[in-house]
């Protein structure tokens, strides 16, 4: 009989794809997969840490599926996990690291011929240099697809746990990438969303002058994607090579999401972030030259720990 397994995913388009990669390793294993309610066999959470929020809503849905089924092996993955280390609930099974997520098939073998011993598969992530290779060949949605191109992030951002909790930039493979593009587009899918922890690092761990920019050519390239979008972009990324280069690529749609966080220079540089408000306003202008009326959106946060109300002002403004 079919082990049934229910998945649930928090936080960011990345989590989104690596659960949907675990669905899939499931179902070739031989699970069922089936909602998140009473009645899986295997409940597993990815979980996320980026705010407090988010750290509760992991430990909600953590006891959720305990409670839900208290036979059940909880399974929790994912920032919130990977942040806390050893520190768990004892509501969970057990404990997968971010960069194991690929061996989940092999860990509940472990776990359930161990005759269901807590175990933790938690290992140090700043030290890893690889990416882990997971992949997708459907998705819930019927024509747009995700795909992870890069983990970790090497920014550290005064206020960002994400590079202890992701570990540092580990970019995917290129050929990977497209294989995975051609696969989608052989199974029907007209639109990827490329994405990662900090897309704007893609390549720079890489010995060969690889970056986001070829892996957006490669990919405009693959016969029967007809829709290229990205994922969120560091402002300083977008030079007046990279517009001008975008803007000749047939398949990209014109929406760019670069993060500002502040409108003031002072709380920018508290934040340590690295590039300043002309900078910011300098990557709007090429956008805007290149393309005609691209998408602009942002993340702002408000009350930063030191900022004044004239710092908040010149955000405002």
């Amino acid at each position: 009989m079919k082990k049934k397994a229910a998945l649930h995913n928090l936080g960011c388009k990345v989590n989104a794809y690596e659960t949907e990669a675990m669905q899939e390793l499931l179902e070739q294993n031989g699970y069922e997969i089936v909602p998140f309610k009473e009645g899986a066999d295997v409940y597993i959470i990815n979980t996320c840490t980026v705010t407090n929020v988010a750290d509760r809503k992991s430990r909600q849905m953590l006891h959720k599926a305990r409670k839900m089924n208290p036979d059940a092996v909880v399974v929790a993955t994912g920032c919130y996990v990977q942040a806390r280390g050893e520190d768990i609930d004892p509501c969970v099974d057990i404990v997968v690291g971010n960069n194991k997520k690929k061996d989940l098939i092999a860990i509940l073998d472990e776990y359930y011929n161990a005759q269901h011993k807590v175990k933790k598969e938690l290992l140090d992530i700043n030290h890893e240099k690889e990416y882990e290779e997971m992949q997708v060949t459907h998705t819930a949605e019927h024509t747009r697809a995700y795909i992870k191109v890069q983990d970790g992030c090497n920014q550290f951002c005064s206020y960002c746990i994400i590079p202890y909790a992701r570990g540092r930039v580990r970019s995917r493979r290129f050929e990977n990438v497209i294989a995975e593009v051609e696969r989608l587009a052989a199974n029907g899918f007209k639109e990827v969303v490329l994405t990662g922890i900090h897309l704007s690092s893609y390549g720079v761990d890489f010995e060969e002058a690889t970056g986001l920019l070829e892996l957006i050519q490669a990919v405009n390239a693959v016969k029967g994607i007809e829709r290229i979008r990205l994922g969120s972009l560091e402002p300083k990324i977008v030079t007046e090579h990279f517009a001008s280069e975008l803007s000749k690529l047939d398949k990209i749609c014109p929406h760019f999401h670069l993060s500002l966080q502040s409108g003031c220079d002072a709380t920018l540089k508290r934040m340590n972030r690295k590039y300043t408000t002309k900078e910011y306003e300098r990557c709007c202008e090429l956008l805007r030259k290149y393309f005609v009326h691209p998408a602009i959106t942002t993340d702002v946060i408000v009350g930063f720990p030191g900022e004044t109300e004239e710092e908040f002002e010149q955000t405002k403004a």
